[in-house]
């Protein structure tokens, strides 16, 4: 791989490592970066040698902040289509059951919920935030809140989603809360899930890749009955992107609260 994704396998233990590398954009994904993912995703459906899946993202600053503002993409003439190039970043949109740690550090936002929406489980370091800038700069979050709204306690996804850029979510409220399901020391998460990931890669593969499709199975009706929806209302409650624009040059996130 190439451009904004880094591999590597360790073919002893049989796990892989993701690494969304443009820390200079705070590991936002654009359209190359999306597709090396769908690529990856892909490949490991025929890589017997890989068992079990970390995704990090490199440097101190964030684990991804979503799709690049720099992207743009084109979107049909139509009230009833609409293409978002985020939807096949995620190994279980590529039909790979093979399980998926999240080793998180710095800022998770908006469309980094995709990857972690597909996780089995994330790790985060104390330096962790979550938060979801959507509604500040009139945006519809709809994939991106059902993710967390299968991940989370209700009211805890809805605050994040309609606080916006006031709020941030700590790594601590996020374990408190399930999003995280293990709290490590600064730059530790990615260690901690690499040994959670050797482990699991350990055991049977038929097995764990059954259990996690089961686990799966358990909310996948209500994903994508969620999902069906979402296009709609992302087309319904969404600004015209120079208007976006106008709000994000205005607002900058400076003030936020971590809670």
């Amino acid at each position: 791989m190439s451009g904004g994704l880094r591999v590597s396998i360790d073919k002893d233990s049989g796990v892989a490592v993701l690494t969304l590398d443009r820390p200079e954009r705070l590991n936002a994904i654009d359209l190359a970066t999306a597709a090396e993912l769908a690529a990856a995703w892909r490949e490991f459906r025929f890589d017997d040698s890989v068992r079990a899946v970390v995704v990090t993202g490199a440097g101190e600053r964030a684990f991804c902040t979503g799709i690049d503002r720099g992207v743009d993409v084109a979107q049909p003439n139509s009230p009833y289509m609409m293409d978002d190039p985020l939807l096949a970043i995620g190994p279980k949109a590529n039909d790979l059951w093979k399980p998926l740690i999240a080793a998180v550090q710095g800022m998770a936002c908006g469309g980094a919920f995709y990857l972690l929406g597909e996780a089995e489980f994330v790790v985060a370091d104390e330096t962790a935030t979550f938060f979801d800038s959507h509604t500040t700069y009139g945006m519809v979050s709809a994939y991106e809140s059902v993710h967390m709204a299968l991940r989370m306690p209700y009211g805890e996804a809805a605050r994040m989603a309609l606080m916006g850029t006031a709020e941030r979510v700590s790594a601590r409220r996020a374990y408190e809360v399930g999003l995280v399901s293990e709290l490590t020391a600064p730059g530790a998460a990615l260690e901690a899930a690499v040994h959670c990931a050797t482990v699991i890669a350990s055991y049977p593969p038929g097995a764990v890749q059954g259990t996690v499709r089961a686990l799966w199975t358990a909310r996948e009706a209500a994903r994508a009955h969620a999902f069906a929806q979402a296009p709609h209302l992302i087309t319904l409650g969404n600004l015209a992107p120079e208007r976006q624009a106008e709000l994000f040059a205005a607002r900058r996130p400076d003030g936020f609260r971590v809670r």
